[in-house]
């Protein structure tokens, strides 16, 4: 049907007023971001659609040239966000307009856990009454806290709600059917059957597809190129044709965040393991380094972005590639997790699963380790990455930190003890050569991303690495378990917390290997 294949003006046409809009992204990653960016053109141009709710498991767009979000980020078009990220990044950069919209309130905004939004996806779909969940439960997004609320205008129309079920607790999320979807692959043919060679991940379109068709919705498809029916596998289409309506093609969409297309990003090639980069000697090395001795060989591991995002490297420099099975929530499983802008994808990968069910496996802790990182600690052990009231776009959000350490048997938190501290390696231990601007270790965490207390009432192991101790927490606070050599403890970490961490009276040291700047000898 020739008739699909259509101008990103004439497919954001068929969007109506007061309509909700589900869209397929994870930052710059398979984002169809010209389709945004026409949506945002018609209603500059004409003053509708107006007053859309919009849907976004994973974030749509980055802060790095593939504006995503930003594009209808204007006054009227907008009216709600339920997302599981935003576009996030450096503060020498403008904060975005997705993000002034929420801190002024202009919008209601919500972060909801990226599993959370595709569980959506699917119950709407097979008109099931909502998502009935305990992922949550006493974090941000349960509703004895901010019920996922980001602003004032978001508290005033709850989305969640307690609810007692088969004698337990649970959360209940309530159906948003969508109107429309908005997708993104790399072939379609003129019947709209969607292939997805070039991508680093499937993300969710199929789930946001059906959830579209099934609520008489319609269903807009971004791809680089079309080719003639019939002349796709069957096996190779992710997204058949008869959940298409409107086809629009963007030969020059980007793999993902400043990358144009990486055939190993796609699976399409293997990359020697000698041309990956390993980390750089440092602090942030040390804590990685010490995060890995947590590794067992044959283990599934979920990583998440930051300091963690180092740990596959760690294994790289011993040797020991391939003994771990990575996974992370954009869908990769196997192969060596990237760093920095590319994060999210993989090269090398073993395997791609859709987010959706990598969010499934992720919630029923069917994997080994989890290594995340923090922005702050509080003396219960719960944990914030998804906020922060000075500059909020430095961070994203959740995404699927809530969906992974709901049900991780074993969680491996890592960051900095303080911000900006001035530190000193050398082989004989690590020094505090003058203290940081303020410690991360806090009173009480300025929002719950992770539940301390729920964590040692469901029996989870959790530790906190930090470059000068790591920590463990109990009901009496946070213990420091091991002690970096250099490192004066009452110094800096006692005092330096406030008091808010103690010395456990059998602590220990931590190994010296951690320091060096050759390979530590690491053995899992």
């Amino acid at each position: 049907m020739p008739g699909k294949i259509v101008t990103a003006e004439a497919a954001v046409s068929h969007i109506a007023d007061n309509a909700v809009v589900s869209v397929s992204s994870s930052s710059g990653l398979g984002c169809p971001d010209k389709v945004l960016e026409a949506l945002g053109a018609r209603f500059a141009a004409t003053g509708h659609p107006r007053k859309l709710t919009t849907i976004h498991p994973i974030a749509a767009g980055d802060m790095y040239g593939i504006k995503g979000i930003d594009h209808i980020a204007q006054d009227g078009l907008l009216d709600t966000v339920i997302a599981g990220s935003y576009p996030s990044g450096a503060s020498s950069l403008p904060m975005p307009e997705i993000w002034k919209m929420i801190v002024e309130n202009r919008i209601a905004a919500y972060n909801v856990p990226s599993g959370i939004l595709f569980d959506m996806q699917r119950d709407v779909a097979a008109k099931r009454p909502g998502v009935l969940t305990k992922v949550g439960l006493d974090t941000f997004v349960d509703p004895k806290r901010q019920g996922c609320a980001m602003n004032d205008r978001a508290g005033e129309s709850p989305i969640v709600a307690r609810v007692d079920f088969a004698g337990d607790t649970w959360l209940h999320f309530k159906n948003f059917a969508p109107d429309v979807t908005i997708l993104r692959a790399t072939t379609a043919d003129e019947h709209g059957n969607l292939t997805y060679e070039h991508e680093g991940a499937y993300l969710g379109g199929l789930d946001q597809a059906i959830a579209a068709r099934n609520n008489r919705g319609i269903v807009i498809a971004q791809v680089k190129r079309v080719t003639a029916a019939g002349t796709l596998r069957p096996h190779d289409v992710r997204v058949p044709g008869h959940l298409i309506d409107f086809i629009v093609v963007d030969p020059g969409q980007y793999q993902t965040t400043e990358t144009f297309y990486d055939p190993a990003i796609s699976g399409e090639i293997i990359h020697p393991l000698e041309d990956f980069e390993l980390a750089e000697h440092g602090v942030e090395k040390v804590i990685a380094r010490r995060a890995a001795m947590e590794l067992g060989a044959g283990e599934t591991a979920n990583l998440g972005f930051g300091i963690c995002a180092l740990v596959p490297r760690i294994l790289l420099e011993e040797g020991h590639a391939g003994k771990v099975t990575w996974a992370i929530e954009q869908g990769a499983v196997g192969g060596v997790p990237l760093t920095g802008f590319a994060f999210g994808c993989a090269s090398n990968a073993d395997a791609f699963m859709p987010s959706p069910n990598q969010f499934t496996y992720f919630q029923g802790g069917g994997f080994d380790v989890s290594f995340l990182s923090f922005l702050e600690v509080d003396r219960e052990g719960n944990v914030n990455v998804s906020k922060l009231g000075k500059k909020p776009y430095l961070t994203a959000g959740c995404g699927g930190f809530v969906d992974i350490t709901a049900n991780a048997r074993k969680i491996v938190f890592a960051g900095l003890f303080e911000a900006a501290a001035t530190l000193v390696l050398s082989a004989d231990g690590l020094t505090v050569e003058k203290p940081g601007k303020f410690s991360k270790m806090v009173d009480e965490v300025e929002h719950v991303t992770f539940s301390g207390r729920r964590a040692r009432e469901t029996g989870q192991d959790v530790l906190y690495v930090t470059e000068r101790c790591v920590m463990r927490i109990t009901d009496d606070g946070l213990v420091a378990t091991e002690i970096m050599p250099g490192i004066e403890p009452e110094r800096d970490i006692v005092a330096a917390s406030g008091g808010r961490v103690r010395i456990a009276e059998n602590a220990t040291l931590m190994p010296l290997s951690l320091l060096s700047e050759k390979p530590m000898g690491l053995t899992i």
